[in-house]
């Protein structure tokens, strides 16, 4: 069945999100798009749109955007790194846009969450 082909789908799509976080793909190509990932995955983008809604409730843009966020997170509590750089280093062209992705879905600028949760 086509359920069959598909499992797993969505740890594919968490491998496919994590080996390109470390590698420098987000320095040169920027934030990885709906279409590469279904693209890496074999898969229509509608298709593979469908099948992650259909698995987390998100979209697939949706989901890529958490993973920015939980990667945001993770860097922003290294000391020796600015937020100018963590914006690059996920793939933003400019950390204006980085700084305002992150306060519009974490209610906080990284200056902020770094301040306030950092133990």
């Amino acid at each position: 069945t086509r359920d069959h082909v598909h499992q797993g789908i969505l740890e594919r799509f968490e491998h496919l999100l994590n080996d390109y976080f470390r590698t420098d793909k987000p320095q040169t190509t920027g934030l990885p798009s709906v279409a590469w990932c279904a693209s890496e995955l074999s898969l229509s983008s509608n298709y593979f749109g469908d099948l992650i809604k259909k698995e987390t409730g998100q979209s697939a843009q949706e989901y890529i955007q958490s993973k920015v966020i939980d990667l945001a997170k993770e860097k922003i509590f290294d000391p020796g790194k600015t937020v100018n750089e963590i914006a690059y280093e996920l793939g933003f062209k400019y950390p204006q846009h980085f700084s305002r992705f992150f306060k519009e879905r974490v209610g906080q600028s990284p200056n902020e969450y770094r301040t306030l949760h950092d133990n």
